[in-house]
Parts: C-alpha cells; sequence; structure tokens
C-alpha cells in the first residue's frame, strides 16, 4: 500500500488543516457555495463535517432515515448530539417511499438489494440537493473501505472524498481531536443495512486488522489477510474508470 503519511496524536491538528484546505480548494475550484453531507451519526462522516467546520467551509447536513430505522438504531439522537453542540446546518428528508417504489417485485433476497437501494435513493437525493444549491456532495469513504470494496458502486459516490487515503485508525485519531461527541466515537461502525448490522461483523474482521495489513502487508492472521486480498480482488471494478482506451 503506498501511503506516505500517518496520522497520530502529535501531528493531527497540521492534517486538520492539510485535508480542509484541501476541500476548500475542491470548492473554490469549482465554483461551489460549498458541500453537502449525508449525515447517518458515525464516526467518518462526523470527522468530514468538523473538518469543514473548522475550515469555514460552508457545509449542510442530511439525515436520510429509512423510516423510523435511525430513530430505532439511536443514530439520528446521536446525528442530533453532534448539530447540537456545534451548530450545523441540516434537515431530514424519508427515503422510505423512494426504496419501496423501486423494489422489482421478482427479487428475491430483498435484504441484498435494500442494502444497495438505500444508498442509491440517499445518493440520488443528496445530488439533486447539491445542484439545487450549487454546492458539492462530499463523501466519507475510507481507506479501508475504498480497499475493500466495502461501499455501493453508484451509491456512495461524491464529488470530493477527503477520506480516501486515511485508515479507520486515523478516524479516530482526527475524531478525538476534532471534539466529535463520544457516544459517535463509542459507537460500533455499522452503516445500518439491516437491524443489528455492524461493519465488522459483515466482513468477518476488525478495523484493526484490516489497517494492520495496508500498512504492514499483513493483520497478524494469514486467514484473515487471505479473506482481505480475496476482497480487494473481487471489488477491483469498483475503483477502475468505466471508460473504454485503446
Amino acid at each position: 500500500m503506498n501511503k506516505n503519511f500517518i496520522i497520530n496524536e502529535q501531528n493531527v491538528e497540521s492534517y486538520v488543516q492539510k485535508i480542509g484546505q484541501w476541500i476548500r480548494e475542491k470548492v473554490q475550484n469549482a465554483g461551489a457555495n460549498g458541500v453537502v453531507l449525508g449525515m447517518s451519526g458515525g464516526i467518518d462522516c462526523s470527522v468530514v463535517a468538523r473538518i469543514c467546520q473548522v475550515a469555514n467551509i460552508p457545509i449542510h447536513l442530511i439525515m436520510m432515515p429509512y423510516g423510523d430505522n435511525m430513530e430505532q438504531s439511536g443514530s439520528m439522537t446521536r446525528c442530533m448530539e453532534l448539530i447540537n453542540k456545534y451548530g450545523f446546518g441540516y434537515h431530514t428528508h424519508d427515503i422510505k417511499v423512494g426504496v419501496d417504489s423501486a423494489i422489482i417485485p421478482a427479487a428475491k433476497d430483498i435484504s441484498i438489494i435494500m442494502a444497495n437501494l438505500r444508498p442509491r435513493e440517499r445518493t440520488q437525493y443528496i445530488y439533486q440537493y447539491a445542484q439545487l444549491h450549487d454546492m458539492l456532495v462530499i463523501g466519507t469513504t475510507n481507506l479501508a473501505e475504498y480497499m475493500l470494496g466495502y461501499f455501493t458502486k453508484w451509491g456512495d459516490a461524491s464529488d470530493i472524498n477527503p477520506l480516501q487515503q486515511i485508515t479507520k485508525r486515523e478516524v479516530y485519531v482526527l475524531a478525538k481531536h476534532l471534539g466529535v461527541p463520544q457516544s459517535i466515537i463509542d459507537q460500533k461502525p455499522s452503516a445500518e443495512l439491516w437491524e443489528g448490522q455492524t461493519d465488522e461483523d459483515e466482513l468477518g474482521m476488525t478495523y484493526d486488522q484490516i489497517d494492520d495489513y495496508l500498512l504492514g502487508g499483513t493483520s497478524g492472521s494469514a486467514e484473515v489477510d487471505r479473506l482481505i486480498e480475496i476482497k480487494i480482488a473481487s471489488s477491483k471494478h469498483k475503483r477502475e474508470s468505466t471508460m473504454f482506451f485503446f
């Protein structure tokens, strides 16, 4: 893995400034009014939101629950804790009607289909909002998710993604420095694809193991290494251009 920096407690402030400056330049170069962020109540989006705020980049948060799933999981409460603590502008849009109307009646495995339909429905809404307000959509996919393909193609979409080269371990360093509420830091990472779902249970490994593999070539377990390599290989198409070149 060709990663030439590590964010730690000693240099975290300088990287907050560097990432904020990078986002600011992308927004200015696009002639945009700011950024819009899909807010799930998780640590990745909370870190991105705070970096933008610290860098004085106009940002609007959108919570996009499927019915009452964010209320049931507690993620709406965590979203509002961050919003109220730092005064973010926001609104909520329920994606249930759009998702349910898009399901093909003959579909057999509804749970997998729903897991991909939800982020795609969120993406189409957030891009409409961004277009109406001349803003960029900012993403939150971290390095571990990106390399293992742990994101929905054309669902977890964005114009810019400041976390793509940042490990989950570094996200936690940023979160603590930026004052992300402890309830968000302590919550097990989850895309809330179904009730009780967590990222690490679904992946079959921990984020620490993934980070160790990406940075050092091994997770410490030959079995986990093989699983990581399989996931990286099978998700290669997600990271490649769809253009045809002669």
